[in-house]
């Protein structure tokens, strides 16, 4: 009963250890002394924990955005929210270039937010079986709004921020002091898992939860600020980080089923670790340069939803 969980956990460890053990400085973490003390806690640690935060948090997003539309096939990176996000930091940027950083998240969260909202509302007008037209309006979304920033960047010349936001997002910058908002994301993905009967409650559909007496206008609300903080904190920090938040949950849906309060913790659980695997691959592959894990995810996040996508689901 126990050995997936204990399994998984050990895997996770394993995987933390060979995160702070690797990079391009060379320490021993056995022997210890001040140049590994100083390493660790200014940088591998730091990132360490950076990368676990993201990836948990974007998995958790994903969950919930999937019961606030019932599809399966949608995530925070396909729905317009990032984009948005970077439209909001851009606006600031424009507006208020020496705004302080909790500024910049805000308008970002209230950008990511209007942007989730807005796809939300798409959704609801279309047909309800033509279950594939939900990721295709997300899709269409996301390029309509990031070719809008994208072309506002271009005429205030800083294509170079909106590459740092939109391209593939990377974590060989984070440091001490330059990850902490991520704390921010985990705590919201948190607030997920205390609400996680009343998503899964409106994942039902509307008429279910209302007849079960549930505010559905109150826990769409509460969704959309998960997905939006979230989303706004991890461009801002990281940049963009695909298929995290979509083919996680998926998969662990397939082994847990639709139980989302004992399943969130487990979605956070696996987003962190895929994340975290693939940040050690890039550091990996050409040490001592990297790959940003973007691109690492953009391969393996395709390969896993492509599987997903064939492989049938089992009701055994």
């Amino acid at each position: 009963m126990n050995a997936r969980p204990l399994a998984a956990g050990l895997a996770l460890a394993l995987l933390v250890l060979a995160s702070l053990g690797t990079g391009a400085a060379r320490i021993d973490l056995a022997a210890g002394g001040g140049w590994t003390t100083l390493v660790l806690m200014e940088s591998r640690l730091p990132r360490t924990l950076a990368v676990l935060l993201t990836g948990a948090a974007l998995a958790v997003a994903g969950t919930v955005i999937q019961s606030l539309v019932r599809n399966r096939f949608v995530g925070p990176d396909t729905a317009g929210t990032g984009e948005s996000a970077a439209l909001g930091l851009l606006g600031i940027t424009l507006l208020a270039p020496a705004a302080p950083i909790w500024i910049k998240m805000v308008a970002a969260s209230l950008a990511a937010m209007a942007g989730t909202a807005l796809f939300l509302a798409i959704v609801r007008r279309l047909p309800v079986r033509e279950v594939m037209l939900v990721p295709i309006a997300g899709l269409v979304l996301s390029g309509i709004i990031g070719s809008v920033v994208t072309w506002i960047a271009w005429e205030a010349d800083l294509l170079q921020f909106v590459g740092t936001w939109l391209g593939s997002g990377e974590f060989s910058g984070v440091i001490a002091g330059r990850y902490e908002l991520l704390w921010i994301a985990g705590a919201a993905a948190g607030l997920a898992w205390f609400a996680a009967d009343r998503f899964a409650i409106l994942s039902l559909g509307d008429g279910v939860a209302i007849g079960l007496g549930l505010s559905t206008r109150g826990v769409m609300r509460l969704g959309m600020v998960v997905v939006s903080v979230v989303s706004a904190l991890v461009v801002t920090t990281v940049g963009m980080i695909p298929f995290v938040g979509l083919v996680v949950p998926n998969i662990v849906a397939r082994i847990m089923g639709d139980n989302l309060r004992a399943s969130i913790p487990v979605v956070a659980a696996g987003g962190a670790g895929l994340l975290l695997a693939c940040d050690l691959l890039g550091r990996i592959v050409r040490h001592p340069y990297e790959i940003p894990v973007g691109t690492i995810l953009g391969i393996a996040g395709s390969v896993i939803f492509l599987w997903l996508l064939y492989r049938p689901v089992s009701h055994g």
